[in-house]
């Protein structure tokens, strides 16, 4: 199941010669309940590209969200990006459970959070 989507974060950096991962700003990474070191999926918007890498703590409050190692190939400095993180999850939880939504402007301020997807009109 979605546990944490932080949607449209635009990629601040790319660093190909550091050793793997995307470093996310600490509030960010505790806002969505994302903890470091945890695997997440990377969704690049500007050229489709999906991979999978893990999340490390940046500084807080830096808005950060940077690229590392190979990865760096696949995301560069200003593209928009969709990280989401998933969990399993027993029937008796999912009864009550929702995932965090973040939602971020062009700086990677958040601008809102939710807990469901909002239906978009066809």
């Amino acid at each position: 199941m979605l546990k944490a989507k932080l949607h449209r974060a635009t990629v601040t950096h790319s660093e190909l010669g550091y050793e793997g991962s995307c470093a996310i700003d600490g509030k960010i990474l505790d806002f969505a309940g994302i903890r470091e070191y945890e695997q997440i999926q990377i969704y690049n918007i500007n050229t489709g590209g999906r991979f999978t890498t893990y999340a490390i703590r940046a500084e807080e409050g830096s808005n950060v969200f940077s690229v590392n190692g190979a990865a760096a190939r696949l995301a560069c400095e200003g593209d928009l990006i969709i990280i989401c993180a998933f969990a399993t999850f027993s029937e008796k939880e999912l009864k009550s459970y929702k995932p965090t939504l973040v939602y971020f402007n062009e700086k990677n301020e958040i601008t809102h959070s939710s807990h469901s997807i909002p239906i978009q009109a066809a």
